[in-house]
């Protein structure tokens, strides 16, 4: 009897009856409206909600599989750092943490550095991944944000950074707080080989990354109701016990008061980069064989009709009557009849 109960009955069941495991993120639901979206046509749409038109949080490697052409990209390496250098503890050990961050996102720490073309041309790209302990910055995070500026420089290219981080990593201490001037510097190397630095600010970018690198690019583009902020609207409220504006910190409300340049939705911004990119290259693009050649004077900076004028333009010396585009003789006669005329 106790043959039958255990081993016939049970295979029984299973031949009639079937489970299947539902994955966990099957569905996703907005956070704003509510509304449940199939992870599939979500991740489809650049995790942007199709109703509500909501930008989820996107993981670093989407992030440059979307931008890059094709979406292929390679790998910037980035030097070793050391892992757990104070040893910390809280609630869990600091290398536990990371082991678990590693696993859940598959990358080696909170930024990842991919060189690619955009449209063609050369860029080099970081992204910063939130589900890796908040995007923080640490030891690893800053040397990948300095080795992929760097391979900017050494590639001449533009260097493109999604920023989306909490801050600076508590665990690593003053080590984490160094990355900030660190990067700085970084950021110097490029301004100094004329490169452009654009960055994208996601939802949310905060503390120690908005008080260094996130905030001395060139040009500064935010997604739709990405938080942007050192300190967050909550603490700012308890600490003036006033209430905040609707929108506090949000990236339009950063816009419309001059900290950003523009808002970009995601689905747009590739082509803003892009075109970006391709504006800010061009003097460097440029061949200097086919400059256009001046009469003297210097064109005027800026455009023209739309349209913009090259700075490189090549000044040829030429003969003194032909200087202003009109004949000496006709300028002296023009000067001898003002010249003629009585003043009153």
């Amino acid at each position: 009897m106790n043959w039958i109960n255990n081993v016939v009955r049970p295979k029984i069941r299973s031949f009639l009856t079937t489970t299947r495991e539902v994955p966990e993120n099957l569905w996703v639901k907005c956070p704003e409206t509510g509304q449940m979206v199939f992870y599939k046509d979500l991740e489809a749409n650049q995790f942007v909600v199709p109703g509500s038109n909501y930008h989820m949080k996107m993981g670093s490697r989407a992030r440059l599989t979307n931008l890059f052409d094709g979406g292929v990209f390679e790998q910037v390496a980035v030097p070793t750092v050391a892992q757990d250098p104070l040893r910390f503890r809280d609630g869990r050990r600091y290398t536990d943490r990371i082991k678990d961050a590693r696993a859940k996102t598959g990358l080696d720490d909170a930024v990842l550095i991919g060189e690619g073309t955009l449209d063609g041309r050369m860029v080099v790209a970081a992204a910063q991944d939130f589900e890796f302990m908040g995007g923080s910055l640490g030891m690893a995070a800053g040397e990948a944000v300095i080795a992929g500026m760097l391979r900017a420089v050494e590639l001449k290219a533009p260097f493109i950074l999604f920023a989306a981080s909490g801050g600076a990593r508590m665990q690593e201490g003053i080590l984490s707080l160094m990355q900030m001037p660190r990067t700085t510097i970084a950021v110097q190397r490029l301004r100094d080989a004329k490169l452009p630095y654009i960055v994208v600010l996601t939802d949310p970018t905060t503390g120690g990354v908005t008080a260094s690198y996130a905030m001395l690019g060139d040009v500064h583009i935010a997604e739709p109701g990405a938080l942007i902020c050192f300190a967050g609207p909550r603490v700012i409220q308890q600490t003036i016990r006033e209430q905040l504006p609707d929108g506090f910190q949000r990236a339009e409300y950063l816009l419309s008061h001059g900290m950003i340049d523009m808002v970009v939705h995601r689905h747009k911004m590739r082509e803003t980069l892009s075109r970006i990119c391709s504006l800010l290259m061009h003097g460097a693009a440029i061949d200097k064989t086919k400059a256009r050649r001046g009469n003297g004077k210097m064109p005027v900076n800026g455009s023209v009709d739309g349209k913009l004028i090259e700075s490189a333009v090549e000044l040829e010396p030429v003969e003194e009557d032909k200087r202003f585009g009109e004949q000496k003789g006709d300028a002296d006669a023009a000067g001898g009849t003002a010249r003629e005329q009585p003043r009153n």
